[in-house]
């Protein structure tokens, strides 16, 4: 599959832009990637702004799926897949980075990038924010950049890592399925015992002991008095033990 970037000074929203190119009739090609400079209105999961930083990478990139085609829900663990592999080769311990559940990847346990995949018929567009130079300081959360560990990776050179990285999981999700995808997330992820809160769309909080996952990729919580809690989405924290 080839592999083509786009790369734009200034725009409001990648993922929005690449979406609409494909309504527009655009010939947009699995493999293409739109990248912006600087993005005045990035968005991330439960209808967050995404805050951008020069250095950062934001881009988004399209899959168009298939019948054949695992669950699109479960893209969002081949991106950030993508995101660990283009990353880990360029930090002192690589232990640091880890990914949490559902598409977050924290680095030295604080947010370091963001991963929106949004569906339109055929297209599944995903986005990702990957805080390179400069993490935006947030109220309810605590971030990092590679740069405040002493890596500052080139923009470009990480886009052409992630979108190769991206490509391999891709290909991997298509050939060999969920099974696979989501027995290596968990080798990469927080480990079974670790407490966490999940938030629900309701604004019900709920903590328990991470279980592992579900076969459809859902989280699986122990809860406090014994029950146990299938979670298909909500905003997950990290809880000190």
């Amino acid at each position: 599959m080839a592999i083509r970037f786009d790369i734009i000074a200034e725009t409001g929203s990648t993922n929005s832009d690449l979406l609409a190119r494909i309504a527009g009739g655009e010939a947009v090609a699995e493999g293409d990637w739109l990248i912006a400079d600087r993005q005045s209105a990035g968005r991330g999961r439960q209808g967050r702004q995404w805050l951008d930083a020069p250095g950062n990478f934001m881009g988004s990139t399209m899959v168009r799926l298939t019948p054949n085609d695992p669950p699109p829900a479960s893209l969002s663990f081949v991106a950030a897949l993508a995101v660990y592999g283009a990353t880990a080769g360029r930090i002192a311990r690589p232990a640091s980075l880890q990914l949490k559940w559902p598409n977050d990847i924290m680095l030295g346990g604080a947010k370091f990038c963001g991963i929106l995949l949004e569906c339109e018929g055929e297209h599944a567009v995903i986005g990702i924010g990957v805080n390179l130079a400069a993490a935006p300081r947030l109220p309810d959360r605590e971030t990092l950049a590679l740069s405040d560990i002493g890596v500052v990776p080139d923009r470009d050179l990480f886009a052409a890592d992630l979108a190769a990285s991206f490509a391999t999981e891709l290909e991997r999700w298509r050939f060999y399925g969920t099974g696979p995808l989501f027995i290596r997330w968990q080798t990469a992820a927080h480990q079974p015992g670790t407490r966490l809160a999940v938030h629900g769309d309701k604004g019900v909080r709920i903590s328990g002991t991470y279980m592992g996952l579900q076969e459809d990729g859902a989280l699986c919580l122990a809860l406090d008095d014994g029950t146990t809690r299938v979670i298909h989405a909500g905003d997950v924290m990290l809880e000190a033990g």
